[in-house]
């Protein structure tokens, strides 16, 4: 740790306007590292292994949802208990933080030790009961973590770089969780889920302790908090964050038909000849996102973050329409189409949760009441459920396409098996993989035609909400009245 500090501090360093020191950053940033190899073992594989199970695909996709039921409840009820809960340490986000990191790797190993010789029955409910905990755990990490850039720090500049870094050490994580799984459990290895699982897990908790032991929380104002937050309090205070509605409207049409993700290792498998293909794809598109994540500081300092945000949604669009209708025979063009793409995709990524901070200040602005709990707590329910929905969705459609049920432990077995899959199965691979998640981004773009909260007057917020500037200062000073 000490000699990535070191070379943070030759990279990064230290703005006098900035409250977090590089030691806080770099602790900051590693944790993401570890929250999404649990999160993308999760997201990209679970389908994966749930067909590997011999697990008929509707009903599989049915108890997804059906445990997200769940999250409804979950994520807005942790934002409230969140919000009104003060722990004697002085600290927000941190005790959360610290819990859920032990919590975590156990329910991640549950999920994927399901007994392949159990019934149907049996491995559905046990699968349901994992996944249960998995999204309990998570939440628990999930809201404090990005709640905690608020409590950190007050400067919007600091808040959009943590940001842009943490999308970069999240896509390392992601880059690393990919590579685990995908060479372990391809054809050429043929791993199991159950010890891949672990090996994750150990790696993940490793990424995510610093933060626990160097994370500071220096703008926190328990004094400022609302002392009587009630339900009724938190239905006023969503009803009024109309920005922080629209955003997440729009980012569940995006992410609730990501279908792709969920088949990558599929479509690798039967339409490209090896699961490692996506491991392949995953590589060379890393550079792209990886400039996007270390330009993004300097570009939202010369541009305000939405309009790229919007500009590049509305190009991944139409590339993602070439994409599919020249299909996936001409290999070379769609692995240069591909990787253009991810240009635009990681600066769409990175930007991503930017924009929560912003409605948080905004909603405490409109309505008076600090409720960065709930903010973030629509953020992992809107993420949670929409990753729930493009799973469920894609198995769904699946069902529709003339698919062989596997009954496999790795793609190693599938090729002993010589399982194949009809041509009709092969087209909605590709429609699932291209066409559904290209339909997500066009409506997403439409909805985001009605988000109208731009950076400067979110500073000018953010000012009058930490008392450094009065409520009259801060209407003359804004571009527009909200």
């Amino acid at each position: 740790m000490n000699i990535f500090q070191k070379t943070i501090s030759k990279i990064i360093p230290n703005d006098p306007a900035y409250m977090t020191t590089n030691k806080e950053k770099l602790s900051y940033w590693t944790y993401f590292i570890g929250q999404n190899m649990f999160y993308f073992i999760v997201v990209s594989y679970l389908t994966t292994y749930m067909l590997f199970l011999g697990i008929n695909p509707a009903h599989a996709a049915t108890v997804m949802l059906v445990v997200k039921i769940w999250d409804a409840v979950n994520d807005p009820l942790f934002g409230l208990i969140f919000d009104k809960v003060k722990f004697k340490s002085g600290k927000k986000c941190l005790p959360w933080v610290r819990v859920s990191t032990g919590l975590i790797p156990i329910a991640t190993v549950l999920l994927y030790i399901i007994p392949a010789s159990a019934s149907e029955s049996i491995k559905l409910w046990w699968f349901a009961l994992a996944y249960l905990l998995y999204d309990t755990f998570y939440t628990m990490c999930d809201v404090p973590v990005y709640s905690m850039v608020l409590t950190m720090t007050d400067n919007l500049q600091e808040r959009n770089f943590l940001m842009s870094w943490r999308k970069l050490f999240a896509n390392g994580g992601m880059a690393l969780n990919s590579v685990i799984c995908t060479v372990l459990v391809s054809e050429k290895v043929g791993l199991g889920f159950g010890p891949i699982a672990i090996i994750v897990s150990v790696i993940g908790v490793l990424f995510m302790l610093p933060i626990c032991k160097n994370g500071k929380e220096k703008n926190y104002h328990a004094e400022l908090e609302e002392e009587s937050f009630t339900l009724s309090a938190m239905m006023k205070y969503l009803l009024h964050n109309k920005y922080l509605l629209i955003y997440y409207i729009g980012y569940f049409c995006t992410k609730a038909l990501e279908t792709g993700g969920g088949m990558a290792l599929f479509v690798s498998y039967y339409l490209f000849g090896s699961a490692n293909f996506n491991l392949m794809l995953g590589v060379l598109s890393a550079a792209p996102t990886i400039i996007a994540s270390v330009i993004m500081p300097y570009l939202t300092k010369r541009f305000d973050k939405f309009k790229m945000l919007f500009v590049c949604n509305l190009v991944n669009c139409g590339i993602g329409l070439v994409i599919f209708f020249m299909g996936w025979t001409h290999v070379v063009f769609f692995i240069i189409l591909s990787v253009v793409r991810a240009a635009f995709s990681g600066i769409v990524d990175t930007l991503g949760f930017m924009f929560t901070p912003d409605c948080a200040e905004y909603g405490q602005y409109k309505t008076g009441v600090d409720a960065k709990g709930i903010s973030f707590a629509i953020q992992t329910f809107t993420v949670k459920i929409a990753s729930a929905v493009a799973t469920s969705l894609g198995l769904f459609i699946l069902t529709r396409f003339d698919w062989t049920e596997i009954n496999a432990a790795s793609f190693a077995e599938v090729k002993a098996l010589g399982i194949t899959q009809s041509a009709t199965a092969l087209n909605g691979l590709w429609t699932i993989y291209i066409l559904v998640p290209t339909i997500g981004m066009a409506l997403t773009t439409v909805c985001y035609l009605f988000y109208k909260l731009r950076d400067k007057d979110v500073q000018i917020m953010a000012e009058c909400n930490a008392g450094k500037i009065t409520r009259e200062e801060a209407e003359q000073l804004l571009s527009r009245k909200y």
